[in-house]
């Protein structure tokens, strides 16, 4: 096992890799911007290296910095987080190369993977559903405006190398698909450094599922089963779920399989999110694999009573997997709610600046994963979340209820968050009824 771990992250999530290492044995430095001094999760770790100014360009992005601080600590290991370089092959390659495990899949297998056309190839040779559309990159748009017209509009064009809404278009005729080809190839080009994109046929009322996966490097890998995070806006989660309601259960438990089955090919060790979109008959079409750990990671934690965290560090220290696949169950339902220092009265602006009031709820079934306390300073360099709501119960409709407490009861001032938009989508029934799409929250915000 390590002994010292550097974190090149910050917040909730390097408070949560803090946690785990603690119970490991496991000492933590902290690297950090000029903007967080002073933040809460540096206390609790063993050190901490200031490594630049608040712009993430300048520090968290700055492989040179980091690996300067992981040296000087004398550090084991490095654990990226998600954002900022989790996904990034050449930093999991320069970790490597300069003495220091990856907490996080191989570099060979994060690029197979975070390819979206490669990552296709290999799905489709592990039995894993996936859109029907061009095989490749686009290199011929005629090929790709016959190959629309075979599997009918809509269709999408997607950036190969990207994610996050960045480098996608939706086209509905050959007019809009030859003008969004160009576009997202320009998007794609400026946002991730490879112009690459694919069309694929896009459903206009879908469901976002998505499979948990952790493999080992001794050829190991299982699902912790799946989460349903339809509750989004503008591509970016607000409510997650697990396990997603109302599905059946042969469908999810033949699609969770061909998950584990696509990281087990892919020779992949640590924890991936495998993500798909399902149709209102219950077919399912994966979208991409994340190389990482997801944001709503509790919630599976929560269902499987799994520690994913830890699990993926004991994995990098070469560990086998201390569980089977039939030794994973599914205990009770539950939910996060994404508490973003966002307005949603006023178009979601950000509220950056201090908290003075920071009271959570507690209670049986209720985890809060954050960084922030009274007197904590929110900065405008990072993304606005500054909490996580996770509540589990012993189904959905108990959950629910649960969760409405609990957010009536979390108070934060004067910034504003996303509590009340939650508040309401909970009380809303489509979404109690399990009705709900990917689209059906803009619908329910937009001024029309």
């Amino acid at each position: 096992m390590f002994k010292k771990v550097l974190i090149a992250n910050r917040g909730e999530i390097a408070l949560r890799i803090i946690r785990a290492c603690r119970e490991l044995g496991i000492e933590t430095i902290c690297v950090y911007s000029s903007a967080d001094k002073g933040g809460p999760w540096l206390e609790q770790a063993t050190q901490s290296i200031c490594i630049g100014p608040g712009p993430s360009k300048d520090s968290y992005l700055r492989i040179d910095r980091i690996i300067a601080a992981a040296e000087i600590s004398h550090a084991d290991a490095i654990h990226p987080g998600y954002g900022f370089l989790s996904e990034n092959a050449h930093f999991a390659e320069v970790c490597r190369d300069s003495g220091f495990e990856f907490i996080g899949p191989s570099p060979e297998a994060m690029s197979l993977l975070g390819d979206k056309v490669n990552c296709k190839r290999l799905a489709k040779q592990a039995g894993t559903p996936i859109f029907p559309g061009t095989e490749g990159g686009i290199e011929d748009i005629d090929e790709a405006v016959k190959i629309a017209g075979e599997i009918g509009y809509p269709v999408i064009v997607k950036a190969a190398g990207g994610g996050g809404g960045r480098g996608m278009r939706v086209a509905t005729d050959e007019k809009s698909l030859r003008l969004g080809i160009e576009q997202a190839r320009q998007e794609a080009a400026a946002a991730f450094g490879n112009p690459m994109v694919f069309v694929e046929k896009y459903l206009e009322s879908a469901r976002h599922f998505e499979v948990q996966v952790i493999g080992d490097k001794h050829g190991n890998a299982v699902h912790l089963y799946e989460r349903d995070c339809s509750s989004q806006r503008r591509h970016q989660k607000l409510i997650e779920e697990a396990p997603a309601p109302g599905v059946d259960p042969a469908k999810r438990e033949k699609v969770c399989a061909s998950a584990a089955e696509l990281i087990r090919r892919a020779n992949y060790a640590g924890a991936a999110t495998c993500e798909f979109l399902m149709d209102k008959k219950q077919n399912f079409y994966m979208l991409e694999v994340n190389t990482r750990v997801q944001v709503e990671h509790p919630i599976s934690e929560a269902i499987t009573g799994i520690d994913i965290v830890q699990t993926g560090i004991r994995v990098a220290a070469g560990e086998a997997l201390p569980f089977k696949q039939k030794d994973i169950r599914i205990n009770g339902h539950a939910m996060e709610f994404r508490i973003n220092a966002e307005d949603p009265a006023r178009n979601f602006m950000p509220q950056a600046g201090l908290v003075e009031t920071w009271a959570p709820p507690g209670g049986p079934g209720i985890r809060l994963d954050s960084h922030v306390r009274p007197g904590y300073r929110v900065p405008t360099n990072y993304d606005s979340m500054v909490g996580k709501l996770i509540v589990h119960a012993p189904d959905r409709e108990t959950c629910i209820k649960r969760s409405i407490g609990a957010l009536q009861e979390f108070q934060v001032g004067p910034i504003r968050t996303t509590i009340p938009l939650y508040l309401r989508l909970l009380k809303e029934p489509l979404f109690t009824e399990a009705r709900h799409d990917i689209k059906y929250v803009e619908r329910l915000l937009s001024p029309s």
